[in-house]
């Protein structure tokens, strides 16, 4: 079975939960050629202060305008 796992910031609405889950099944669904009963996705929410990159917090070094482009 399938599992997708996103990892991003806070912030999405449900809305753009609700389409990610359903543009990832389908696609996914059509490259692997296998049904959407399938496939399993879950979003996990993650704080700046718990994520970091190149040795840095994200909220210590990076900021970004839109939270949506990461």
């Amino acid at each position: 079975m399938p599992f997708i796992r996103v990892d991003w910031f806070p912030g999405r609405t449900l809305d753009q939960k609700r389409e990610m889950i359903d543009v990832l099944t389908k696609e996914f669904c059509r490259i692997a050629e296998c049904r959407p009963e399938t496939i399993d996705v879950i979003f996990t929410e993650v704080d700046r202060e718990s994520w970091g990159r190149a040795g840095k917090l994200f909220c210590d070094e990076y900021e970004y305008e839109n939270e949506k482009d990461e």
